[in-house]
């Protein structure tokens, strides 16, 4: 049955990615596209089409990245934005942004290299104070992944206010999390970052799978818990900055599809992890294609709506029924 239902997910994801780069402030019809080299053809191979990519890559990273810090934290709250990795990351590429780091001679490079450093802070601070306060309840940790973000959300507005009008607006359009490419290869710049936490959460499905049973019970079934999370957190650190640094940092998406898609295939991360990301990529592109398309012409960013969604599905969350 589970296979089955995989299959159908699989086929819902593919028909959204073809189906949504035709739609936008004006759609756009095969027979403007094909054998053309229009005004229309133009925008659906360097915008809408890169766009799509770009937003179902992030999503469907955003997601395993969630599901993964889910099973190591065994609390069903935990996912980048929460714990402050995307805050670090976005604190990271800010400060390039900022200080001009994004505009020099390593241009991209810079602000990925600056965010990963944001997202490995974080990451370090919750690793030391997991260590500091060993036996306290991973819920413990959550909020301190809270208060980290923000702290380096307060940063942030420190660069806004006193950046210059031109940096200040940028760095408050980029902080909205929003999806913006010209052309096929800034949209395709993303997809490592899903390869990597693709690739890490199968090959530690097995050690994710009895993680959630708590530390002990892993540590006797074989697992190096401590060599296992570092080696997560590491990958998990350098794919949220390559996705913060093209998309800044965008809420509540590594919360909702790993839940979405424990409904509907359980809780075995080995295919947890594909439906988890065809949930994020799919989620993100529908938003994605709602944020330029119902507001149209306006673009509105789509971390605003993924915000709008999030924050009652965290709220259903922490008050809603549970399961015994």
């Amino acid at each position: 049955m589970k296979r089955y239902r995989v299959v159908i997910f699989f086929a819902v994801s593919l028909i959204i990615l073809l189906v949504c780069p035709w739609f936008g402030a004006q759609p756009i019809f095969p027979s403007s596209v094909w054998g053309s080299s229009g005004l229309e053809s133009r925008i659906f191979w360097q915008l809408r089409l890169p766009r799509v990519i770009l937003a179902w890559c992030a999503g469907a990273t955003f997601g395993v990245c969630g599901m993964v810090f889910q099973a190591i934290f065994r609390n069903p709250l935990a996912e980048p934005s929460i714990l402050g990795v995307s805050s670090g990351a976005a604190l990271g590429a800010a400060t390039a942004i900022r200080f001009g780091f994004g505009a020099g001679i390593l241009g991209g490079a810079a602000l990925q290299i600056s965010a990963f450093a944001g997202a490995l802070l974080s990451i370090g601070i919750i690793s030391a104070l997991s260590r500091l306060v060993k036996g306290t309840k991973d819920a413990t940790l959550l909020l301190a992944g809270v208060a980290i973000s923000s702290l380096f959300s307060s940063l942030i507005m420190v660069f806004q206010y006193t950046g210059g009008a031109v940096e200040a607006y940028s760095l408050l359009s980029w902080t909205m999390g929003g999806i913006s490419v010209v052309g096929m290869n800034e949209g395709l710049r993303v997809i490592p970052s899903l390869l990597i936490v693709l690739a890490l959460a199968l090959f530690f499905s097995t050690e994710l799978d009895l993680m959630l049973f708590g530390d002990e019970i892993a540590s006797t079934r074989g697992v190096a818990i401590e060599r296992t999370r570092r080696l997560l957190f590491v990958g998990i650190s350098i794919a949220v900055a390559i996705v913060v640094s093209n998309c800044g940092p965008i809420a509540f998406l590594g919360l909702i599809a790993p839940h979405v898609a424990r409904r509907i295939v359980g809780s075995r991360h080995k295919t947890l992890s594909i439906i988890t990301a065809l949930t994020g990529g799919s989620a993100l592109v529908l938003c994605d294609t709602a944020a330029r398309t119902v507001w149209a012409p306006a673009d509105l960013p789509v971390g605003i709506i993924i915000s709008f969604l999030g924050a009652p599905f965290f709220l259903w969350l922490l008050f809603g029924p549970k399961d015994n």
